[in-house]
């Protein structure tokens, strides 16, 4: 493709009006090491919640969906759409937690919850192995998906690209901490909604296409792989089992709560956390989060969707995408490549307008994975285990040296991997079996450092024992089957491990209750020698209340997706009633959110 003068300028206004802004916030983010990786604890809910949606809305997450859409149709992407249950649940059982518990990182928990050397092993451990190979291993797959975008629209081999966007991001994220990638994704977010719904508008309205009432009608008639309909919301049933077990079932029954994914981890995890522990307030933790899952569910998915449906009208077969990019690399071409080769029809101004859109999905992820990756392996590891006794400058100044290092080693990766809907489920299933782990650890004082270190390593050794298998033809099944199986081991393997290791010291246990003060059953025995109130806790975490909450929530977030898609596709009835039910389960949403924050006023008073 060929940018015009007006594209260019277009386009690099955008990336200036995303960029300069963070200029401003290096002094203030050289001072300490809170300030570079937390922002001083003093963001309010709006900015944290913008910034969880921009970090999750990567240059690979149009790519990934109209891959699954390509693929599986739209009832495929109920392999994301089921975290729905997983960020509500950190909404109202856990950003209250997170927040109380004041730490600067995430893994700084496990030093508060956990007693021993196990408690600092598993912090250091988890440090390096989720800074460095977790967190390149996202970055390559984002990056990925940016070489694939520049090799479609502008013919750039894989090393130019990341020669650009290192450039790019490094910069910025070294040069501005926390603050400044805070401020970069509050204005990219805007700009790239801006440019994807720009992209679904032409994508549909082409004459090949004919508007939404073409591209139902003719998506409609067509029948994809094992006669999938590539526009249900829900798999068929009835006919393809084996795919409903794979893209609903096992979702929303096991792989929500079980496996650790990055923007959605089971209880709250990695950049998430960090948010809401930089939030001002717990209730700004919770407004955060909660905003952050309605719009990454609800805003975001159908003008990708759109995209992809069209696509299927474009290019039903990969070679068609050859066809019409005859200069492309052999290697790149994947059902992901499909999103990238639609934006060719594109007017003047709008290619100028997505290109600026797509350099700030990219840099709004990788940003905030460079600074995230750097807080665990600069303060959790470097600061806690090689030198404890540096200046703030100086750890601030590590970070920095940090960032640079994991670009260059996620960058290497990009030559790994082939597509994005593959990096996906590598990072599924490598973290299969931990995410129970996480979610029960906060309730239940029994679980111990050992169980973190077990299930790390059963569901790694598991998950690579499944890749020789494969690769050496002895034993080869779905990823649905893989992942159950990862799943029940590594459950099974922690959850002995919580009754046959040592356990957590009771002094470390009753200063970690009096700071958090975490509801339920499993901490009775904790709670009476700390010396708190059952009715006090009870009214300051209401456990039934916030049932009711996740349950609504839930339903708020599914329907109004659902009725977004029900009207897109002209089906008045659905929209209409999907639309009631949205409606009703936002009013319980609220009224459940208000009693939540008047329960905690009262608390804060009475103490």
């Amino acid at each position: 493709m060929q940018l015009s003068l007006i594209d260019w300028i277009i386009a690099i206004g955008a990336v200036a009006i995303c960029f300069i802004p963070a200029l401003f916030f290096s002094k203030r983010s050289s001072k300490n090491t809170s300030e570079f990786f937390a922002s001083g604890r003093s963001v309010p809910w709006w900015l944290a919640g913008l910034s969880m949606v921009a970090t999750t809305f990567s240059s690979d997450t149009p790519n990934l969906v109209t891959d699954i859409v390509r693929r599986q149709g739209v009832a495929g992407n109920w392999v994301w759409w089921a975290f729905v249950l997983t960020g509500v649940a950190t909404v109202f059982f856990y950003a209250r937690l997170w927040r109380r518990s004041g730490v600067l990182t995430d893994l700084e928990f496990y030093e508060i919850r956990y007693s021993g050397k196990a408690a600092g092993a598993v912090r250091g451990f988890r440090a390096v192995y989720l800074g460095l190979f977790f967190n390149c291993l996202i970055m390559a797959s984002v990056n990925l998906a940016a070489c694939k975008i520049a090799a479609v629209l502008f013919g750039l081999p894989r090393w130019q690209t990341l020669a650009f966007v290192g450039l790019l991001n490094v910069i910025f994220a070294a040069h501005s901490g926390l603050w400044g990638v805070l401020v970069i994704d509050m204005i990219q977010f805007f700009l790239k909604m801006t440019a994807v719904i720009a992209a679904a508008y032409f994508a549909v309205n082409l004459p090949q296409v004919g508007g939404l009432t073409g591209l139902v009608e003719k998506v409609g008639a067509m029948k994809g792989p094992e006669g999938i309909n590539y526009l249900n919301f829900l798999p068929d049933f009835s006919n393809n089992w084996e795919i409903a077990v794979a893209v609903f079932i096992l979702p929303i029954a096991v792989q929500w709560w079980s496996v650790w994914y990055p923007g959605a981890e089971p209880g709250g995890g990695s950049y998430i956390a960090q948010r809401m522990l930089a939030s001002k307030s717990e209730k700004d933790a919770l407004g955060a989060v909660l905003f952050f899952n309605v719009a990454h569910y609800v805003l975001r998915p159908f003008p990708w969707i759109l995209v992809g449906l069209a696509s299927l009208i474009i290019y039903p077969q990969l070679s068609d995408i050859q066809t019409a990019f005859p200069h492309l690399d052999s290697t790149l071409i994947g059902h992901d490549i499909a999103y990238p080769a639609m934006l060719k029809f594109l007017p003047i101004g709008f290619v100028g307008l997505m290109v600026g859109g797509l350099v700030a999905a990219n840099s709004s992820t990788i940003l905030t994975h460079l600074n995230w990756g750097a807080s665990y392996l600069v303060h959790d590891f470097y600061r806690r285990f090689v030198k404890k006794d540096g200046e703030e400058k100086h750890y601030v100044m590590m970070g920095r040296l940090t960032t640079v290092l994991l670009f260059f080693i996620s960058s290497a990766l990009v030559f790994v991997l082939e597509t994005a809907k593959d990096s996906f489920d590598i990072i599924l299933q490598v973290g299969a079996g931990t995410g129970l782990l996480y979610l029960v650890r906060w309730y239940w004082w029994r679980v111990n450092a050992w169980c973190e270190v077990v299930a790390m390593i059963s569901s790694f050794v598991i998950s690579i024992i499944f890749l020789v298998l494969e690769k050496e033809h002895i034993y080869s099944s779905s990823t649905a089957a893989k992942l159950l199986m990862t799943v029940i081991a590594t459950t099974i393997c922690w959850v002995l491990a919580a009754y046959l290791a040592p356990p957590t010291d009771k002094e470390t246990l009753i200063d970690f209750y009096r700071k958090v003060h975490p509801a339920g059953p499993g901490w009775s025995s904790i709670r009476r020698e700390a010396g708190i109130s059952e009715d006090q806790v009870t009214k300051a975490d209401n456990i039934p209340l916030a049932l009711l909450g996740w349950v609504s929530g839930c339903t708020m977030i599914w329907s109004a997706l659902f009725t977004v898609g029900s009207f897109l596709y002209g089906r008045t009835t659905q929209t209409i009633i999907l639309l009631i039910v949205f409606l009703l389960s936002s009013g319980v949403l609220i009224k459940i959110i208000n009693k939540l924050w008047a329960n905690n006023s009262e608390i804060a008073e009475s103490n």
